[in-house]
């Protein structure tokens, strides 16, 4: 059942990741030359109860959460996760600032990072991020904003 839960939470976030969500959840990326950093927002009740259990995330309205990956270009053009680190903050429109305690999560290949944060139904949210590669000399820091509604 656990192993279900974490497929079943690998691909809600490819979904998100793709941009198949209605307008509650977003995702986008970042090209740096041979680095990518996808990333997705999304409220946590669009977690199945089992798969936020399975993956120790707290299942609320008002806390959502955000996905980073780390992906490097291979020489014939597909794009594949590295691991790093991932840290970051997130910031609501009256400027309240929030560090976000991200973990890592593998799964046979994929490597992602999460992190849990609080919001106010139609609050816009800022978030600065900062990945770095294993190996890699240089910080990939995007930035990005939006706005969830609690359902």
């Amino acid at each position: 059942m656990i192993k279900k839960a974490i497929c079943t939470f690998r691909s809600l976030l490819v979904i998100a990741l793709a941009g198949l969500f209605s307008v509650q959840a977003q995702a986008g990326s970042e090209d740096f030359g041979d680095y990518t950093v996808l990333w997705s927002v999304l409220p946590s009740t669009f977690l199945a109860p089992d798969v936020a259990k399975a993956n120790d995330l707290q299942r609320s309205k008002g806390i959502g959460i955000v996905n980073i990956a780390i992906m490097k270009e291979n020489e014939d053009g597909t794009l594949a996760p590295v691991t790093g680190q991932v840290e970051g903050k997130v910031s609501n429109d009256i400027q309240q600032v929030r560090f976000l305690a991200f973990r890592r999560i593998q799964e046979g290949d994929a490597v992602y990072f999460i992190a849990e944060y609080q919001y106010t139904s139609g609050q816009l949210m800022t978030f600065n991020i900062t990945a770095r590669p294993n190996g890699y000399p240089n910080d990939l820091a995007i930035r990005f904003a939006h706005t969830l509604f609690s359902d």
